[in-house]
């Protein structure tokens, strides 16, 4: 047996945000009038109230939805999903709540599809037709997060680790139109809903650049400058390939800095060695970055000079060697086993059929001996037949054009 739970600060609250208080009673379009915090069972025309008595009465009216949650849910309960059931339920009514897939869900313990069947509740009708009202999707919004709330601590999702990726299972809780933004008068005689006169556009006005782009802007400045008063700056422009274009700007103001900047000790290149008399290059003019190969090199080493040299382009010149046929197999081997399937077929007919039953050969049975040999021999026999007539067809000549 589940325990029975109460009504806490949290639905009460919860509730009072999202019913709105209203002092006097107004008539609703179904002849019903209503009071404080949406009750509507005592309210009568000219009937005003108290807002710590419409409190009162909204306790009032939640003992009953307190006792249906507590009485329709079979699975275990903790505060937070019992307060968000009962402001649900108070919202849509309690023959809504009891037919509701929310209900159901959690009856099959699946809380989270719970959680989300409360998105299906956020339409109403309105001048003919049914709309998306902004009001109730941020009331299923939170319901849903008070829901959802675990009462010891959160379960740690980090996005590094499990990264969101999109649903398309929840398709059926986007929206495809817009909420519309209704205003309901709580002060007047009837409660009626009207639309929201929308919110005019102010313009942005002009005010200079953001901070975080002057913030940009000083922060490429001062890297300029520790580029252009790095010890190594000048060094690192005279090695590094420059266009003509860069070189005419760069100018003025490497003679501006010749005075103060280090001078750079550069290290004479080292001389070529000599070339041995025996090896004999010839000049190589090189095409791009590739050098022939047909280049003869004359070495002194008696180890090298006892190799042949291998031959230019060997890779190349090499070609595979064809494979070779494979030789017909004679008729005299097919037609040796055709007698020979037709042979274990006659023995299968033999020994096996004509055997008389309750004999065994060797412990197994006569008439499974006997299918099985008759069984290999017919195998042996069709492929026989079939190569001796292949070899006896000829080869297949192609149709003419």
């Amino acid at each position: 047996m589940t325990p029975r739970h109460q009504v806490s600060r949290a639905a009460i609250t919860l509730i009072k945000r999202f019913e709105g208080f209203r002092a006097k009673a107004a008539e609703l379009e179904d002849g019903r009038w209503t009071i404080g915090y949406g009750h509507t069972k005592t309210a009568r025309s000219g009937t005003e109230i108290a807002e710590a008595d419409a409190e009162a009465l909204l306790l009032y009216d939640l003992i009953n939805v307190a006792h249906a949650v507590n009485e329709w849910t079979y699975a275990p309960l903790n505060q937070n999903q019992f307060d968000a059931l009962v402001s649900f339920a108070f919202n849509i009514g309690l023959e809504n709540f009891r037919r509701s897939t929310t209900l159901r869900r959690i009856n099959e313990g699946r809380m989270l599809e719970a959680a989300l069947a409360m998105e299906l509740w956020r339409r109403a009708d309105f001048e003919g037709e049914r709309i998306v009202v902004d009001a109730l999707v941020r009331r299923r919004s939170y319901e849903k997060s008070l829901f959802l709330k675990p009462v010891d601590a959160w379960a740690p999702a980090p996005s590094p680790v499990l990264p969101p990726k999109i649903d398309y299972d929840v398709a059926p809780f986007t929206l495809t139109s817009p909420p519309m933004v209704l205003k309901a008068d709580l002060g007047g005689e009837r409660a009626i809903a009207e639309r929201a006169a929308p919110a005019p556009m102010i313009p942005l006005e002009d005010t200079g650049p953001t901070a975080t782009e002057t913030a940009a802007a000083a922060l490429a400045e001062r890297l300029q400058n520790i580029a252009a008063t790095a010890p190594g700056a000048e060094a690192l422009a005279l090695e590094a390939p420059a266009s003509e274009t860069v070189a005419t700007e760069a100018a003025p103001a490497a003679e501006a800095t010749a005075d103060t900047a280090p001078e750079v000790a550069v290290a004479p290149e080292p001389e070529p060695a000599a070339t041995p008399e025996a090896v004999e290059e010839p000049l190589i003019e090189a095409a791009g970055d590739e050098a022939p190969r047909d280049i003869d090199v004359v070495s002194t080493d008696p180890l090298l000079a006892a190799e042949p040299a291998p031959a230019a382009d060997a890779d190349l010149a090499f070609t595979p060697k064809p494979p070779k046929p494979r030789q017909p197999v004679s008729i005299l081997v097919w037609a040796g086993l055709g007698f020979l399937g037709l042979a274990l077929f006659a023995a299968a007919i033999k020994f096996g059929f004509k055997t008389p039953a309750g004999e065994n050969l060797g412990g197994v049975d006569p008439l499974v001996m006997g299918l099985t040999t008759g069984l290999i021999g017919i195998a042996f026999t069709a492929v026989a037949v079939y190569q001796l007539l292949m070899r006896l067809a000829g080869p297949e000549t192609p149709p003419k054009a």
